[in-house]
């Protein structure tokens, strides 16, 4: 029994060291994609910011691709990436927004001090829809076609190069062009 022990810690080692270069061997290791890939959006559950126009899952498939933004007060690279949002809705991309684990008061602060990029809003306090959706922190974005299946998750702020090199092709196909 001793003897078999002994190569107990080597093979532990060699496996750890396969499961690891098979991982670095994927195309994108900082790839992390979505489960909703391909498939629709989930449900959205929560309420309304006073002031704002709801969002609701019927806005998810009007038939125009809709981007959805996670976002929160609290969170200073929403505040970041709120230009570029702006800029998109500029350019016509249906922008809408869920507000998670937030306080009422201040999402309403945030919009008026910084811009409302947002066609529709949803307020989600608890973070229900946050869970719903697989989002971990924010900011998180998805662009949806226009059926409302998901076509592609963003990461982190929309900003820089990493928003003009993953964000925007993907934005592009989704749309057709």
């Amino acid at each position: 029994m001793a003897r078999w022990l002994m190569f107990l810690p080597p093979a532990l080692f060699v496996a750890l060291a396969v499961m690891f270069y098979v991982g670095m061997q994927r195309e994108n290791p900082d790839d992390l994609p979505s489960v909703f890939i391909g498939k629709a959006a989930p449900a959205l559950t929560g309420g309304d910011l006073p002031g704002y126009p709801l969002l609701t899952e019927a806005d998810l498939r009007k038939g125009d691709v809709v981007v959805v933004n996670f976002w929160a007060s609290w969170c200073p690279p929403c505040r970041a990436e709120t230009p570029t949002l702006i800029a998109l809705a500029n350019e016509g991309v249906r922008v809408v927004g869920v507000n998670m684990m937030d306080d009422a008061e201040q999402a309403k602060a945030f919009l008026a001090s910084d811009g409302n990029p947002f066609a529709a809003i949803l307020f989600d306090p608890k973070g229900k829809t946050r869970l719903d959706w697989g989002v971990t922190a924010p900011p998180e974005t998805f662009i949806l076609r226009g059926d409302g299946t998901v076509a592609y998750k963003f990461i982190g702020p929309l900003v820089g190069d990493d928003y003009e090199q993953r964000f925007r092709p993907e934005l592009a196909k989704a749309m057709g062009q």
